[in-house]
């Protein structure tokens, strides 16, 4: 713990910048700077944080709050989440409980129940237990957003915040570790006590954030489900398969195809994206990659935009949300899911990966 707080001493937080400009627009921010790991600390000094849920968000930001020198319980029922929360030093009846006592002793309610676990979970184990001197935190507006779907409500007389980390819990928890920050994304639904804003602001670094960015609950959670169903994990499953199918059906071997497909996608070219940019990309490839890749990525663009914009409107109408809500309904649905998961990791460019995964850690021979 000491160590994780020596880190985070170096880490200087959050001073307020009323815009920086992003291209041609300019958005308000918070970036890390100005306000030390104290100043945090005092914020929160007699509050109790009570994180609900212990998936990868709720397991990484209760123990970076923890590690932050913040007074942090959490509310699980028995199973799977509760033995991790007690490998990770969680006390039953001290730092770990049920749910509903969590929730009553809490100040800062932090909701980290998957979308379909806050709908179950909400009217008879959340809903009785709120007030108005109790703020209520998302790290997703997908159950307030959704909430004719959900029939996640909260009173009308106590604060309604979001932190929304832009990557995964491992990633938050890891850069935290690192002594660096994941960029989040803030937002203030309610504002019954018109502190809101302020709580949403040091929660936001009390977490592990790099900057934080202002949006609204809708935007969050249309930017969310579009992102993940296209770039981030939808679209890229389907062009990495796309272009390694067409290159083995054109006699190509698995390894070749997976190393034009993948291999140089994530481990040479996606990180210096990353650093530098695309548009340095482009200026710093060969002559011959860079005629080709400036002459077809507009046909992609043509080609996956109406996807794009297809997938958005599913989204805003709540059709996505539907499907989520209805298939996590399902008894069955582990079951199912399993079966696609399962077809996934056999596919053939995935077993080809485990393979090239491998040959990547054989050392250099010196």
């Amino acid at each position: 713990m000491f160590h994780f707080l020596k880190i985070q001493n170096k880490v200087k937080f959050c001073r307020f910048i009323n815009t920086k400009k992003f291209a041609d627009v300019h958005e308000e921010v918070l970036v890390c700077t100005d306000y030390s790991l104290d100043k945090i600390q005092n914020h929160f000094k007699d509050i109790v944080f009570s994180i609900i849920g212990y998936g990868p968000q709720g397991r990484a930001q209760a123990q970076n709050l923890r590690d932050n020198g913040l007074r942090v319980i959490v509310g699980l029922r028995p199973g799977n989440s509760y033995d991790e929360a007690l490998k990770d030093g969680f006390i039953p009846n001290h730092s770990l409980y049920s749910i509903e006592d969590a929730v009553s002793r809490g100040n800062i309610i932090m909701n980290l129940l998957s979308d379909a676990g806050q709908k179950i979970t909400w009217e008879k184990s959340i809903l009785p237990y709120l007030n108005q001197d109790k703020t209520l935190c998302f790290s997703h507006g997908f159950s307030i957003v959704y909430k004719e779907q959900t029939l996640v409500i909260p009173p009308t007389n106590m604060d309604v915040i979001m932190v929304a980390p832009k990557g995964t819990g491992r990633t938050l928890r890891t850069s935290f570790k690192e002594g660096k920050g994941v960029n989040s994304s803030i937002a203030v639904y309610q504002n019954a006590s018109g502190k809101a804003d302020e709580t949403v602001k040091h929660l936001g670094f009390a977490i592990g954030s790099g900057y934080l960015y202002r949006t609204t609950f809708q935007n969050e959670v249309y930017s969310d489900l579009v992102g993940e169903r296209g770039v981030l994990m939808g679209a890229i499953q389907g062009a990495f398969l796309a272009q390694y199918n067409i290159l083995r059906e054109n006699g190509h071997s698995p390894s070749e195809s997976f190393n034009e497909t993948v291999e140089e996608a994530t481990q040479s070219l996606i990180p210096l994206i990353a650093d530098n940019g695309m548009d340095w990309m482009y200026s710093n490839c060969s002559t011959t990659a860079q005629r080709g890749a400036i002459d077809w990525y507009p046909k992609f663009e043509q080609a996956l935009k109406p996807v794009f914009k297809e997938l958005y409107e599913s989204v805003r109408n709540g059709i996505e949300t539907k499907i989520v809500l209805d298939q996590n309904n399902d008894k069955e649905y582990r079951k199912k899911l399993q079966i696609e998961l399962d077809y996934i990791g056999n596919l053939e460019i995935w077993r080809t990966g485990k393979t090239v995964r491998e040959l990547r850690k054989t050392p250099i021979s010196k």
